[in-house]
């Protein structure tokens, strides 16, 4: 009797999991920030900065870029002088919402508070 010394590979499921993809949009780095502070209404470029702190400007161009391409935030060019762009949640982004206050209400009842020293 001959056995094989490889393990039988899993059929993995490549169906469509929505959590899974959410998650993958959402666990980026300073996503959340971005939508959270987009929630008081649009925001220019440095006021959005400003807002989310700490946060390098390469990096928050590219996570505005990117949600932007998702439908999540809209970009509006004013034709001023000079040229200013806002920023602004769209329906979907504004669906986040829910999700940011559910965070919100985890986090409060089930994280401790940092200390104050």
């Amino acid at each position: 009797m001959v056995r094989s010394i490889t393990p039988e590979t899993p059929e993995v499921d490549h169906s469509f999991c929505p959590v899974y993809e959410a998650i993958n949009v959402l666990q980026e780095k300073w996503t959340l920030h971005i939508i959270r502070s987009l929630l008081d209404g649009p925001k220019g470029f440095n006021e959005l900065s400003r807002a989310v702190g700490g946060c390098n400007p390469a990096t928050l161009a590219q996570r505005v870029e990117k949600l932007e391409h998702l439908g999540i935030v809209s970009k509006t060019i004013h034709s001023t002088m000079p040229p200013r762009t806002s920023y602004a949640l769209t329906e979907a982004g504004q669906a986040l919402q829910a999700v940011i206050e559910a965070i919100d209400r985890w986090s409060r009842q089930y994280l401790p508070a940092p200390s104050t020293i």
